[in-house]
């Protein structure tokens, strides 16, 4: 049972790890395309952030799959998934909005990018629970935006207690936050994408 806790809690995780690396690294590999034809530069990062769901939907159906092997029913609380979905792909398009044009200027970034990856993955609740961390670090941990949508996705599969408000308030503000900022920056380096990539 434990290593389907863990599935479930991989499940978004995988989602938003593959949606920040492709949006992240997107204009340099597709570099040939923003040199040749103008188009709204937000579409690519938005176009790799979208592409990843095809892979979640797959092992969504595994998900299902092993919840049946477990004799875990699926349940009302379900519905909170796919809006859970959406914050995981605002928030990787928010990130991908910063290291895209960060990718444009310093190549260095298509080889850090899978170990910050890796980092953040150790730092959110997927293999344990949230109240594993203590009471007095919880508000700060919840920093991590992550840890809202992971909690969340757990819920709705478990259909075990209440979902964490204060998390998914925490990933709600830092997603607006890190998304104006990085509208702002992705619009002001546009300009020069053609010219340096």
């Amino acid at each position: 049972f434990s290593s389907f806790f863990a599935f479930a809690g991989l499940l978004p995780w995988t989602y938003f790890a593959e949606a920040v690396r492709r949006s992240g690294v997107g204009l340099v590999t597709d570099a040939e395309l923003v040199r040749k034809i103008y188009f709204p530069r937000l579409i690519m990062p938005l176009a790799n952030v979208v592409s990843p769901l095809v892979d979640f939907c797959i092992a969504f159906v595994v998900l299902l799959v092993v919840m049946a092997f477990y004799g875990i029913a699926p349940n009302i609380k379900m519905l909170i998934i796919p809006p859970l979905m959406v914050v995981a792909a605002l928030l990787a398009l928010s990130i991908g909005l910063w290291l895209a044009p960060i990718n444009v200027r310093f190549r260095d970034i298509k080889h850090t990018l899978p170990f910050m990856i890796q980092i953040w993955m150790y730092a959110s609740p997927i293999v344990y629970p949230l109240s594993l961390v203590p009471a007095e670090w919880q508000m700060l941990y919840s920093l991590n935006p992550m840890v809202g949508v992971i909690e969340g996705f757990r819920w709705a599969v478990f259909g075990q207690g209440a979902p964490n408000f204060m998390a998914l308030g925490m990933s709600a503000i830092m997603i607006v936050i890190l998304m104006v900022g990085g509208l702002i920056f992705f619009r002001r380096m546009e300009r020069t994408f053609a010219d340096v990539i």
